[in-house]
């Protein structure tokens, strides 16, 4: 069985980019009607392909045909009357125009609607500036921190940025339009793909440095290790992001008398020893037996997937994650069930000869009236979240839920603190409150209670099911044995409360043969194929470095607001499984898209593109001051004028993308003489002036302190007890009557024991202190 859950409601597509395809195509699998509106030649993502431009008499490209399926096309713009009436009766408008044609449409500046605007540096002092996935990731600090420190910096393959802004889009317009159904106040949201691609793999950088007092010299990128390895036979991706799992895997190795009192990363030469070591013995050993011998220590551990291998891969084929309807391809599923039911495409996506008149707006889901709500509410005021994840995934879908107003209450022990704490800790370890400094868990829990329980005993699990009794929704992301191991799983939850919403979020999902392996952001982008195309031409697959988890999260939250949506129409709670590793699938799809309709294996390219060309990082004047360039189709002579029209330029060859790819090492050479001569901000705005996609490769750690950051309001300060005055990322949109994100930082450990239990449980200060001395609850880590 499908879901059909939002089925009443209606978004109108005015995007021709990835990042609105894809937010829009969550509404569809949901059930919504979607309307792409499109030119009677038709979009541009009908011919895009990783491989560049199809022929014009070939079939849709496999991404059109995955995006678009299950929903409408009808031939028009905005300038068409009914294409206007269409918009401004439906319930959400998704649109990467400029601000021009939307006000003339009446849609801005004060929507009626929830009007979302999707665009590579959002509204504000570069939305005029030519932009695409390659200068978003330079200005959001996401190509300064990745790649070898003796080489150019990288970006990661694969629309990132754009696949960032849909889905981070996706749930704040769920959470809008619901609003507008409440009070009959409309929004406008608007989403910056470089802010997006900036907290999925940057989010804490900045305010990591400010805590340890100051930035490193040299450069910020480095290569994680271990990370994807070579072994006897080709590659395996590993992640130790704990003490601990660094330990079991020097274990492995045959290591164990470099194991000491201390940290083995504290000490250089333990360090650097078992880095030669365990390199070692993974080069002699293969791909297939690492994974065995790793997991049976439960190290996160991954084979490398590409488009070919994935589909076959044993977990993914007992599970049924890729699927061929209605795409006439090999494409993973939506990465989350309800009930066992899982959102899908009703049809496949129409092709040009399908398309249709816009017709009328009656054709559209007539908008129930308000039901009294007060309007100045954040949209999910009264929202009541029982959140018991740890790390990055489970807490960044909380997270959001609770900037828009949710009443968060996150949960751990003194028992096992979330892994957040200590994940950045390292620097603080001879302060006595060091678990109160990680940037991780300060950037991420950001408007939430804190509490610990440890529900490991009686009495914490009676009180955590005291916490379920008045939650509405409850989050955990931990294997599926450890809740089943407290006997609080669905069943029990349900039976304590019928109209609860639980979201388990496990790495790998509740069944098939990998369920109880641990895995991580790491572990994902190794898995799912993001990592096979990242990397230098000639070397190794590289991490994208952090964006499975957040936007894991974001998949997450859209699956809660869509659980909620069908609890107001059946009374009834239910359960989500939004796997990790299905969010990431997703995320990386055209990889098995590109083989199932070609047989294509992606390449590794560096920062190159066969959709835009040259494209590529180059020095200029100065120490590590790197300018991105990424010449889109039609701006060769803009950028030939710009270079003064030199002899190399008036080759015949270079008048198109494919042509300028073939001769990219000749390209680069010219423009790496001209730009070492060049200041990088001169540069960028000469580029800019001219309509050519340049921005400068910003430094990860000084994202927020660019001037768009700051004209953004992308980071608030905030007061916390510990660390006193901070700033924090918010989110990756502005929100039209939101001024303000950050309404308190992220709890101390057990900050809120007594507000809590108090006020939720009805405990008495008796009571509490009783806890206190008991262990199930408290403020500071046993044994410290």
């Amino acid at each position: 069985m499908t879901i059909d859950t939002l089925a009443g409601y209606t978004v109108v597509e005015l995007s021709t980019g990835v990042a609105g395809a894809y937010a829009t195509k969550l509404f569809a699998d949901a059930g919504a009607d979607v309307i792409v509106v499109e030119p009677a030649t038709g979009s541009v993502l009908r011919r895009t392909t990783r491989s560049g431009q199809l022929p014009e008499d070939a079939p849709d490209g496999p991404l059109f045909r995955w995006l678009a399926a299950g929903k409408r096309c009808v031939v028009g713009d905005l300038t068409d009357p009914t294409v206007r009436q269409l918009a401004l009766a439906a319930h959400v408008v998704v649109a990467d125009l400029p601000t021009g044609p939307l006000e003339e449409a009446g849609l801005l500046p004060h929507p009626r609607n929830v009007v979302v605007t999707i665009s590579p540096h959002g509204r504000g002092p570069l939305e005029d500036a030519p932009g695409n996935d390659f200068t978003a990731q330079a200005i959001g600090g996401s190509i300064a921190g990745r790649g070898r420190p003796d080489r150019e910096p990288l970006y990661a393959a694969g629309r990132l940025s754009e696949l960032a802004g849909g889905v981070s889009a996706a749930p704040a317009a769920l959470a809008a339009a619901r609003h507008l159904l409440r009070t009959g106040v409309g929004a406008h949201i608007d989403v910056s793909c470089a802010e997006a691609i900036t907290i999925a793999t940057n989010l804490y950088q900045d305010l990591m440095f400010r805590l340890i007092g100051g930035i490193p010299p040299g450069p910020g990128r480095i290569i994680m290790f271990p990370g994807i390895e070579a072994t006897a036979d080709g590659w395996v991706g590993l992640n130790t992001n704990s003490a601990q799992k660094l330990e079991d895997l020097i274990v492995l190795v045959g290591r164990a008398d470099l194991l000491g009192d201390t940290d083995v990363r504290s000490d250089p030469v333990r360090k650097a020893e078992s880095e030669r070591s365990i390199r070692s013995w993974l080069l002699e050993h293969p791909t297939d037996e690492v994974l065995e011998l790793a997991t049976k220590l439960r190290i996160p551990v991954a084979p490398i997937g590409n488009g070919e291998l994935l589909p076959g891969l044993d977990h993914f084929a007992v599970r049924g994650v890729f699927v061929k309807e209605p795409y006439d391809l090999t494409a993973p599923r939506p990465p989350y069930a309800i009930d066992g039911r899982r959102p899908a495409a009703r049809h496949p996506a129409p092709t040009r000869a399908e398309r249709t008149p816009p017709g009328s707006p009656a054709d559209v889901a007539r908008r129930p009236e308000a039901d009294g709500h007060e309007a100045g509410d954040l949209p999910l005021a009264g929202l009541k979240i029982l959140d018991a994840t740890a790390w990055w995934a489970g807490p960044s879908a909380t997270q959001l839920l609770a900037a828009l107003g949710a009443d968060v209450v996150h949960v751990e022990s003194i028992q096992v603190i979330d892994g957040m704490r200590p994940a950045a800790a390292l620097p603080f370890a001879t302060l006595d409150d060091w678990w109160e400094r990680s940037c991780f868990f300060l950037s991420i829990n950001t408007n939430k209670r804190g509490i610990t329980l440890d529900l490991g005993s009686a009495r914490g699990r009676e009180l955590f099911l005291g916490l379920v009794a008045w939650a509405d929704v409850m989050v955990e992301n931990y294997t599926p044995r450890v809740f089943e191991n407290w006997d609080m799983g669905w069943d029990r939850l349900k039976a304590v409360n019928p109209r609860l919403v639980m979201c388990r979020m496990p790495a790998f999902g509740l069944d098939g043969p990998w369920h109880d392996r641990v895995g991580f952001a790491q572990t994902m982008e190794q898995v799912s194929g993001l990592s096979w195309t990242t990397g230098y031409r000639d070397g190794p697959p590289m991490m994208p470095n952090g964006p499975c988890d957040p936007l894991g999260g974001m998949h997450a939250a859209f699956a809660i607001l869509t659980a909620l949506e069908q609890r107001d129409i059946t009374g009834a709670g239910c359960m989500i499984e939004a796997p990790l590793v299905e969010s990431a699938l997703n995320l990386a799809a055209e990889e098995v898209l590109e083989f199932s309709a070609f047989g294509r294996i992606g390449e590794r390219l560096g920062n190159r593109s066969r959709e835009r060309a040259p494209q590529g990082v180059y020095r200029c004047e100065g120490d590590e001051q790197w300018i991105a360039v990424a010449v889109e189709d039609g701006q060769w002579p803009a950028l030939v004028d710009l270079l003064g029209a030199p002899e190399w330029t008036k080759d015949p060859a270079l008048s198109t993308v494919a042509g300028r790819f073939d001769a990219h090492d000749r390209l680069d050479q010219h423009l790496a003489d001209w730009f070492g001569a060049q200041a990088r901000d001169d540069a960028v705005a000469r580029l800019r002036a001219a309509g050519v996609a340049a921005a400068p490769v910003v430094d990860q750690r000084d994202v927020v302190t660019q001037p768009v950051s700051e004209a953004r309001g992308f980071a608030e300060w905030c007061d916390h007890p510990v660390v006193g005055r901070i700033p924090v990322i918010t989110q990756p949109f502005r929100w039209s009557g939101i001024d303000q994100w950050i309404r308190f930082p992220a709890p101390t450990l057990g900050q809120h024991n007594h507000e809590v239990l108090s006020s939720i449980l009805g405990l008495d200060e008796a009571e509490i202190a009783q806890l206190e001395d008991e262990g199930v609850i408290g403020t500071r880590p046993v044994g410290l």
